[in-house]
């Protein structure tokens, strides 16, 4: 038995990133992972080898349809599908090491196996029980399913499957139009596949900026990906190798099917506790089967914590490492803190897609008065020169105050761009403040700085 300050149940971004801080703080610290590597569904299984396959995939769009014209010819790349999977596993070994790397540079003990938490103060990882006076839940999200839906890695297949199938299929279906079902369908169909997206609501990407959706929905039919709207799906009746989807139109009740050779499921996740053994130690949760903490990542449990995607919020990576880092600080006697109203969303399509903050819905609904700054990529010199002209900033501001109150970017590297605006504001910034900052030319971000002059007396290329 090891007595610890902290033991944090989970390595991916909430669960290592809330180890390191608590290391630099002075904490004796340990993270239990019963994976055969750190860090998390994020870099395993999720973020890192889904955007390894999507800049691969990028990068076969490019040479098909951009190259010829800026003066590359040639025959366009053939696709080694082994060795793009043998890629992608070579970038999640590089990051997984690091973490690793981490781990033992700022001393930090691996318990290897899959934790539980038998009373208040001890965490049971196999045969052994380890002492804390702090408990960090941090076990992450699994992919949620439909009723009656059997996945089966193969042909059904969640996120995991889809990043490891036998084959490129030549027709695949996809369950879910928010992001791991765009970006991974995006992929599949770069790579030549026919994409069929059914969604159950009337709109892409739930929950975003209406005008962004409608823009974002035209870009991707545009590049081969087909949508069905408003449909709820019945079943998936698969066999080894093919399956059939049916589904039912809302607007009249209407029953249609699909065959594909492939179905992706990517209707949301939900939290992984299992085996925890929260009920037994009568931990409080939501409705929703999340982990009930107050402002301070407290459970009910004395000593017992929780963050990332086992609690409330959206489930991102970046929000887990902002709630490891507070939480950390909380535990070591100082003040953590997040600040929820800027945790920023991106979709790593091409165009990529990026948020923060109010949509002029959820403005609306609050009866706010707000101003549009907006600006196309087609005023970008930049933009144009990089076949990425597509799309558009669009910068939501107070009407009296000018204070920034949202953002939404669609274009190129729109989740890098969207990053000057979170910083805004977290400070505070009015749109006027962005509009006077000196952007470098010829940049992406130029768009930004147009944005926030439409905010005023209008953009200048425009």
């Amino acid at each position: 038995m090891a007595n610890y300050d902290v033991i944090i149940i989970g390595s991916g971004p909430g669960g290592y990133v809330c180890a390191i801080r608590c290391a630099q703080l002075g904490l004796k610290t340990a993270c239990v992972e019963g994976r055969e590597t750190l860090g998390g569904t994020c870099l395993n299984i999720g973020c890192i080898p889904s955007k390894a396959l999507l800049h691969a995939s990028h990068m076969l769009h490019e040479a098909e349809h951009n190259f010829a014209s800026m003066g590359l010819k040639g025959k366009s790349p053939s696709v080694d599908w082994k060795q793009m999977l043998a890629y992608k596993d070579e970038v999640i070994g590089q990051n997984t090491k690091g973490i690793e790397f981490l781990f033992k540079k700022n001393k930090i003990d691996w318990l290897k196996g899959w934790g539980s938490i038998p009373e208040a103060g001890k965490v049971k990882v196999g045969d052994e029980v380890h002492e804390a006076t702090h408990i960090v839940i941090a076990s992450g999200s699994e992919p949620s399913s439909l009723p009656g839906i059997e996945i089966d890695e193969k042909v059904v297949v969640t996120s995991t499957g889809a990043l490891e199938l036998s084959k490129i299929p030549k027709k695949m279906v996809v369950i879910g139009a928010g992001v791991i079902g765009l970006e991974l369908g995006s992929v599949y169909a770069r790579l030549g596949t026919e994409v069929h997206v059914v969604e159950f609501l009337d709109a892409i990407t739930p929950g975003m900026d209406a005008e962004v959706q409608r823009t974002f929905q035209k870009l991707l039919t545009k590049q081969g990906l087909n949508f069905t709207l408003g449909a709820a799906v019945q079943s998936v009746d698969a066999t080894k190798t093919k399956a059939k989807v049916t589904y039912k139109l809302r607007k009249d009740d209407s029953e249609h099917t699909i065959d594909a050779d492939t179905v992706l499921v990517a209707t949301g996740r939900k939290p992984y506790i299992d085996g925890l053994g929260l009920d037994a130690l009568g931990v409080a949760m939501t409705e929703r089967g999340q982990v009930k903490t107050d402002a301070q990542w407290n459970t009910n449990v004395k000593g017992i914590y929780a963050i990332g995607d086992a609690i409330e919020g959206p489930m991102l990576a970046h929000k887990a490492e902002d709630e490891g880092m507070a939480v950390a600080e909380v535990i070591a006697g100082q003040h953590g803190h997040v600040n929820y109203g800027v945790i920023p969303g991106v979709i790593y399509t091409h165009p990529e897609v990026a948020s923060v903050g109010e949509t002029e819905e959820t403005l609306k609904e609050q009866g706010r008065a707000y101003k549009v700054g907006k600006f196309s990529f087609m005023g970008n010199g930049r933009a144009k020169a990089n076949f990425a002209a597509d799309g558009f900033v669009k910068i939501l501001a107070d009407k009296s105050t000018d204070r920034i109150l949202g953002a939404h970017i669609i274009g190129p590297m729109a989740g890098d761009l969207l990053h000057e605006i979170c910083v805004a504001m977290e400070f505070g910034a009015a749109a006027e403040d962005l509009a006077r900052t000196c952007h470098a030319h010829p940049t992406y971000s130029e768009a930004v700085r147009e944005a926030a002059l439409a905010c005023g007396d209008g953009p200048i290329h425009s």
